[in-house]
């Protein structure tokens, strides 16, 4: 009597291990089901975005410059170079704010 009570404990400890595992197991399989749906559309939106920045550099023009109006050249170069000031000035006033909120936390 006393190992049919030990045998019928253990086998019924046994079937809610599995029970509690198959759960488990279910319920990773359905958010791994989720996450590969996720990354299909992330996945389809980065195709797209290749695709338009593709399009952008085929539209963009990279032939040789060598004998090109100097003039507009340089106002290129000009342009450019006044693009990239306006960008380091926005980084910097970034930066700066940065600074400011870190330093309120270290007084």
């Amino acid at each position: 009597m006393l190992w049919f009570s030990v045998w019928t404990v253990l086998v019924l400890a046994t079937l809610g291990g599995a029970f509690l595992l198959g759960r488990s197991l279910w319920r990773s399989a359905v958010a791994l089901g989720r996450e590969l749906s996720r990354a299909a559309d992330v996945t389809a939106q980065l195709a797209e975005r290749v695709d338009e920045l593709q399009a952008a550099a085929d539209r963009r023009e990279t032939g040789p410059t060598l004998f090109a109006d100097r003039a507009a050249l340089r106002a290129r170069l000009d342009a450019l170079r006044e693009a990239a000031a306006g960008r380091r000035a926005e980084r910097e006033q970034r930066h700066v704010a940065t600074r400011l909120r870190w330093q309120a936390y270290w007084r």
